[in-house]
């Protein structure tokens, strides 16, 4: 690692005062993703601010049809809650397929979506589900939030405080998964509430995580596996790596997302 200056703030303000004071600094939350690259030498913030302490960002409420979690929230308490698994059941599964247990017991929800890796899970759950992102200056719809590869609508400074998630009439994540990450080589995240239906896909965009309208239209219609016969994601918005090319993604997005579908009724 390079030399860096550690700070472990006491509240919310005071990361917020420190995260505007280092502008080469990195917010550290669960440390998944910032702590290897910097053991790698790929990432050498001036400074780390360190989440850790903060008890307000922790917890998890279920009011008026919301599902709301706080950012330093981990993903084995979202996967083993009572209240999310009774309120939004996909969202608790979800979690409780990320990475490995030592993940699990580590990873936060506030450092996932901030980090935006194109293959993480969350961000599908968070665009699929419609959340919205409250951070230290304002709320930020799911649509709005997620940019691009690595890139979110946060600014200098901002910090994620809670996620809120308006509970679906039916929900449901399915994902193909690296045998060694766990991360989605193809993820799909369904989910129905009234007439509409989203679906948002990670692991496989060019540009990230993304909603699949035509899968949309297709479901709004006929809320059934069989509405998806024939439609498709084109390969030229997909990624190719070493561990599947863009028209292997193609046909996996279209396997998955049938089976959220039909796992829904379930």
């Amino acid at each position: 690692m390079y030399a860096f200056h550690y700070h472990r703030p006491a509240s919310v303000s005071e990361a917020t005062s420190l995260a505007s004071q280092h502008a080469e600094g990195k917010i550290l939350a669960g440390g998944m993703t910032l702590l290897p690259t910097m053991k790698q030498r790929l990432a050498g913030p001036s400074d780390l601010i360190d989440l850790s302490k903060l008890d307000e960002l922790r917890g998890i409420e279920v009011k008026d049809g919301v599902v709301t979690i706080k950012a330093m929230t981990r993903h084995v308490t979202v996967a083993t809650s009572p209240e999310v698994r009774k309120a939004m059941p996909a969202l608790a599964e979800m979690a409780g397929m990320i990475g490995d247990p030592a993940v699990r017991n580590k990873g936060t929800i506030g450092g996932s979506v901030a980090n935006n890796d194109p293959a993480a899970d969350y961000p599908s759950a968070c665009l699929a589900i419609g959340a919205t992102i409250h951070t230290s200056k304002r709320s930020i719809k799911a649509d709005d939030f997620f940019t691009g590869l690595f890139e979110t609508a946060l600014e200098d400074g901002e910090i994620i405080t809670s996620i809120s998630f308006p509970i679906a009439d039916k929900a449901n994540y399915q994902k193909f998964r690296n045998p060694a990450s766990r991360y989605a080589i193809v993820g799909v995240f369904v989910v129905k509430r009234g007439s509409e239906v989203r679906v948002a896909v990670t692991g496989a965009g060019n540009k990230g995580v993304f909603r699949a309208k035509d899968f949309e239209a297709a479901l709004a219609a006929n809320f059934s596996p069989a509405a998806l016969d024939g439609k498709s994601v084109p390969a030229s918005q997909l990624n190719s790596d070493i561990h599947a090319d863009a028209d292997y993604r193609s046909h996996l997005i279209s396997v998955i997302a049938k089976r959220a579908v039909a796992a829904t009724a379930g």
